[in-house]
């Protein structure tokens, strides 16, 4: 992508800038926020309270953006009652209906891949509408609900590709 092409993309957001000087980068930053919607906080809740979803739980990236780990739930009961990052573990039993007590709007699921889907139906039964999925399985959903799959193996092909391609 070239400068001419992100200068096209930026006007239709009506950017904040002179034409020969440039933009006012705090506002531009502003701008660009508001309209990817990360301007307000979201309410986040995880299922899995295992490796990945207690690195998830205390990466601090997520408050810094906005997002904000409101439950973690495991089946395990020597997890449940513990302290994560300053937020307890629920068992998941509770899942839908603490869900909707902290008011959360996300779900990410950090479960094993036979977990997942389950996980997956009680999220959207406790009015959660976007998920993220770290678990190995391909979920179903109905329309209105966005999932995204994060599948780290992928990831890692990729770049072994990338790493290939440059040896030859």
């Amino acid at each position: 992508m070239n400068s001419a092409q992100v200068r096209k993309d930026l006007s239709y957001l009506d950017p904040p800038g002179v034409r020969g000087v440039g933009y006012n980068v705090a506002a531009l930053r502003e701008l660009l926020r508001r309209e990817l919607g990360l301007t307000r906080k979201y309410r986040v809740a995880i299922a899995g309270a295992g490796n990945m979803g207690t690195a998830l739980t205390v990466y601090p990236g997520f408050v810094e953006s906005g997002f904000e780990i409101v439950a973690v739930f495991d089946t395990d009961e020597q997890k449940i009652g513990m302290d994560i990052g300053g937020v307890k573990v629920a068992s998941l039993d509770s899942l839908e209906q603490l869900s909707r007590a902290s008011r959360a709007t996300i779900g990410i699921i950090a479960t094993p891949a036979e977990a997942a889907q389950a996980v997956a139906d009680r999220f959207v039964a406790a009015g959660i509408r976007s998920i993220l999925n770290f678990a190995p399985a391909v979920l179903e959903v109905r329309e209105g609900v966005k999932v995204r799959r994060v599948d780290l193996t992928s990831e890692l092909q990729i770049l072994a590709y990338h790493l290939a391609v440059e040896r030859d």
